[in-house]
């Protein structure tokens, strides 16, 4: 049997940028992405913690080091530059491999820093 888990998360980033006119996606700094496990074009969740909203997009890869959590598309309507957020990915993997298994958290600092 195969179960989904929690794979990664980045816990309370700050929303730096909304791009409303781009077709779609959140883009996040490269150290991060890192940090997490994530890769670009990975499937994320993206929970807001300003207004409640979950979304599903994916992640496109962000200048490294530069902080930038930006949210591009109709995604940037779920959002506001300064919103506080939550990244998650997930992982299929076997029942019994789960119950060993350790996502990775990571917890930004100020301005999206590791």
């Amino acid at each position: 049997m195969e179960i989904e888990v929690l794979k990664s998360k980045i816990h309370r980033l700050t929303i730096t940028e909304a791009n409303l006119h781009y077709v779609g996606s959140l883009t996040l700094d490269e150290d991060l992405m890192d940090a997490a496990n994530m890769i670009e074009y990975e499937k994320i969740q993206v929970v807001n913690v300003n207004n409640g909203n979950r979304l599903e997009t994916y992640l496109i890869k962000g200048k490294r080091g530069s902080g930038v959590c930006c949210l591009n598309g109709p995604a940037a309507r779920q959002g506001s530059v300064g919103d506080v957020v939550i990244i998650i990915s997930y992982a299929t993997m076997d029942f019994e491999k789960a119950k060993s298994f350790s996502p990775w958290v990571v917890f930004p600092k100020e301005s999206n820093k590791l």
